[in-house]
């Protein structure tokens, strides 16, 4: 049963790259452009396996759809990436339950292994 991701960013680039290295490695993955938009896939599409979302982002910002997954999908695990501030935000979205961070600038070296320790142990 192959595996599905929803990954969430503003950033189109980033998107398109962190789509492929998870496609290549056998993840099935769907893209969300806004919070708002990954909210919705969240309630139109059924089950994710991970929900790999950037912090920095319009409205809702990733803290906010943090902290709505975490009460209306408590089970979802959460992979949080952000370059902002040289990832400086990351611990406070560990506070509001993520499953892991990543800094996005370490990301397309370590995006792979990071999902694979968490969806594959």
């Amino acid at each position: 049963m192959e595996l599905r991701l929803l990954l969430v960013d503003d950033d189109p680039s980033t998107l398109k790259l962190f789509s492929l290295i998870l496609a290549k490695g056998g993840y099935s993955v769907r893209t969300a452009e806004s919070g708002g938009d990954a909210l919705q896939a969240l309630s139109a599409e059924g089950k994710f396996d991970l929900l790999i979302l950037d912090l920095c982002m319009p409205k809702p910002d990733g803290f906010e759809v943090l902290k709505q997954v975490k009460e209306l999908y408590p089970g979802l695990r959460t992979l949080v990436i952000s370059g902002y501030l040289s990832g400086a935000l990351l611990p406070a979205s560990e506070c509001l339950g993520a499953t892991a961070t990543l800094n996005k600038t370490s990301a397309p070296e370590l995006l792979l292994a990071q999902v694979n320790q968490l969806l594959l142990g």
